[in-house]
Formats: C-alpha cells, sequence, structure tokens
C-alpha cells in the first residue's frame, strides 16, 4: 500500500496518524506540491493529499483513509461501536471541525490575506470551538470517552495548527483541558512517529 502525504498537512496528518494506530504496513510518499509525481497524479488527478493506493482501490479523503483503517484493526475502539450516540456525536464533532472550524483557522492563520477584519477577530470567532470542546474534556481526558476515537485524532492536527499562530496566546488562554489534551497527543508515541521525518 502507498500513501501519498505531506508531512505538515492536517489532512495527510490525521490520515497517517489512523494507519499507523491501526497498524497499517503502508510506505508513504513524500509528495513535493509544486512537483506532484505522476503515480499520484495518475490516481487522483485532483492531485492533493492524502491519496491512498490499498492495492484494492483509491481513497483520496483524509476521513475515508481513517475509517478504512480502523475497519482493518481498531484495538481501543476508536470507532466507539460500545456507545451509538457518542459516535454520533464524533460524526458531528468532525463535520464542523473539517467545515466551520477549518475556514476559521484559514482566516486566523492568514489574516493578512483576509484584511476585513484583525486577527485578534478571526480568533475570537474560533474561540467558542475552544469553549465546547473545553466543557466535552470535563471529568475525562478525551473528547467522548476515556480513551481515544475518531474524533480525536481527526480533530488534532487543526486544532496544532490553531495553536501554532498565536503560542503564547493558547499557552495563556482560558481553555487549560484542550491544551492538555493536544499536549497529551503530542508528547505521545503515535503522533511522533507519524511526524518523524
Amino acid at each position: 500500500m502507498i500513501l501519498y502525504s505531506f508531512r505538515r498537512c492536517p489532512w495527510a496528518m490525521r490520515a497517517r496518524l489512523a494507519l499507523r494506530y491501526a497498524g497499517c504496513a503502508v510506505e508513504i510518499v513524500e509528495v513535493a506540491m509544486k512537483n506532484k509525481p505522476a503515480a499520484l497524479l495518475a490516481l487522483s488527478p485532483k492531485g492533493t493529499v492524502p491519496v491512498l493506493d490499498t492495492g484494492d482501490g483509491v481513497l483520496e479523503e483524509s476521513l475515508d483513509i481513517m475509517r478504512w483503517a480502523l475497519e482493518q484493526h481498531d484495538p481501543q475502539d476508536w470507532r466507539l461501536q460500545a456507545d451509538a450516540a457518542a459516535a454520533q456525536r464524533a460524526e458531528a464533532l468532525i463535520a464542523r471541525n473539517d467545515s466551520t472550524f477549518k475556514a476559521q483557522v484559514n482566516l486566523y492563520k492568514y489574516a493578512e490575506r483576509y484584511p476585513q477584519h484583525s486577527r485578534e477577530y478571526y480568533r475570537q470567532q474560533a474561540e467558542a470551538w475552544l469553549a465546547e470542546l473545553e466543557q466535552l474534556l470535563e471529568g475525562r481526558p478525551y473528547l467522548l470517552a476515556d480513551h481515544p476515537s475518531l474524533a480525536d485524532a481527526a480533530l488534532l492536527p487543526l486544532m496544532r495548527q490553531f495553536a501554532g499562530v498565536e503560542p503564547q496566546w493558547f499557552a495563556e488562554a482560558a481553555y487549560p483541558r484542550v491544551r492538555s489534551w493536544l499536549e497529551g497527543w503530542l508528547a505521545s508515541d503515535l503522533f511522533k512517529s507519524v511526524m518523524a521525518r
């Protein structure tokens, strides 16, 4: 199996996380976005990463890759199969992360491209999401259970990107549980293994 990836891309990051967690033997091809390999474009003409060639088919979306990996092997129940309501909440969280929060992170990170408002304004727009996650983390180390789930792994890369825009602000912001959750993931062997150069 071959995964076409770009190390810092949040979508590729979460695909690598799920594949590594599930123990899938996969060759990772690091793609230079300005010089995309012909093999990638042959599999997926849109030319974005991640793209997984399973040998039986091609998956072109990070979430599809994550779900496929968990179907192969899910030792900690990331799919939350023991709790249907939590699994539904996971899907809702991921959908909002990938739409609303993604747009907010873009505006915040690249505020100079969107001079209609200040970076601070864009950050404040995203804070309702942080407050919601802060509440979800009350009394437990992960968003929806006492163990990681698909939602944790799917939300992690974008939150990492958000936190990196103004690290000092994030370090002092009123979201200690979100900070602790993020730091726990970033310090984990799983995350470090998928970020190794």
